[in-house]
């Protein structure tokens, strides 16, 4: 039996997780629950089911929860005011199963330096898939980590055409369903610019040997290749239980967690490079990673801004990158030499004003 903590609770990541709960009963325990505000109905059902000892919403209910001594802590908060609880997670030695990439990219070196050996399991799709992938390895033997994109709603698009993209549209992603913010993300491929950065974090894998692939089935989360030329990848349907399982009982597999891929029907898998005229974010996510320090932050924070800006009416869909790109370039000061977290809020601070004042120009 896990006692396990669900940071995030009311949303996509959390609602999922909980149903694995239902379903192992005999496995997981929810010890404690927090979530944002924005359904508090949601929420209060929810503390009534499990009669968590620990709950609340708002970001510091989440901070005290992720600090209440557990088996594991699931971080399924969306964007930047994840950091804290991670890091509170981390530093009372707890598990921490990190579906919250913001707050690992943008508090990089802090995060590392606070998890130790194995603390940190990812629940992202793609990470989860190379962490398994690398169980048919040592470390010295990976030659190159291949992160899988769906390619998103607008796959094979022109930068001329994205730039007609309406709201609605950039919400209907093909396989998954997700929150405004991530779903947006994965149809600007901005989302996979973060999972670069998150790669190379997590797997101390130099940039240049982290490679992405359009792989439009989404059945091959993604893969590692070794130095004799055997490539290594994870297989299943186009959902999140398995990653959220595993990230609840790592190293353990949960039975049933999802339904097997049926190998008796025919299919066809198809991969595709990225189009990185039409889809830039990739590349500047690259650009930023080499750079370190604050820029991870600068570069998430000024995507939150002009992804809520698209949503508005404010700029088009090419817009957003765009922007991001300019508020990245007056980025001068990248601090990375004894980064504190009030270095990454300020940072992250300063590009959301410097986002904003773009956008209204």
């Amino acid at each position: 039996m896990r006692d396990v903590v669900i940071l995030g609770s009311t949303g996509s990541i959390g609602t999922q997780a909980l149903d694995l709960v239902r379903a192992s009963p005999d496995r997981f325990r929810v010890v404690g629950l927090t979530a944002g505000g924005g359904n508090p109905a949601l929420f209060e059902a929810q503390v009534e089911e499990f009669a968590p000892a620990v709950h609340g919403l708002g970001e510091q209910a989440s901070v005290d929860a992720a600090a209440t001594a557990c088996d594991v802590v699931l971080n399924g908060i969306t964007g930047a005011v994840g950091l804290r609880p991670t890091l509170a997670a981390l530093e009372a030695g707890n598990t921490l199963a990190l579906a919250n990439k913001e707050s690992l990219i943008i508090g990089g070196p802090l995060v590392k330096q606070a998890a130790g050996p194995g603390q940190i399991v990812p629940v992202d799709s793609e990470h989860s898939a190379i962490a398994q992938s690398l169980r048919a390895g040592r470390a010295e033997e990976v030659r190159r980590l291949v992160v899988t994109a769906s390619g998103g709603p607008f796959r094979g698009r022109t930068r001329e055409q994205l730039a007609r993209v309406t709201p609605q549209e950039a919400l209907k992603h093909p396989n998954f369903a997700m929150g405004r913010v991530i779903t947006t993300n994965s149809a600007t491929l901005v989302n996979k610019g973060l999972e670069v950065i998150e790669a190379h974090l997590l797997f101390d894998v130099p940039f240049d040997r982290i490679d992405v692939v359009v792989h439009p089935q989404q059945m091959i989360h993604s893969m590692v290749e070794f130095a004799d030329g055997a490539v290594v990848a994870q297989l299943g349907l186009p959902t999140m239980m398995v990653p959220i399982a595993m990230g609840m009982a790592w190293p353990d597999r949960v039975p049933g967690a999802e339904t097997p891929i049926d190998w008796t029907k025919a299919s066809d898998w198809r991969f595709e490079p990225v189009d990185d005229v039409a889809f830039p974010a990739v590349r500047l996510a690259r650009e930023v990673g080499e750079r370190g320090g604050t820029a991870p932050a600068v570069y998430n924070a000024a995507n939150e801004v002009c992804v809520d800006a698209f949503h508005d009416g404010g700029i088009s869909f090419t817009g957003i990158v765009d922007t991001v790109a300019a508020v990245v370039a007056q980025a001068d000061d990248v601090r990375s030499d004894g980064l504190t977290v009030e270095d990454v809020l300020a940072a992250d601070a300063w590009a959301r004003e410097t986002a904003q004042t773009l956008i209204g120009r």
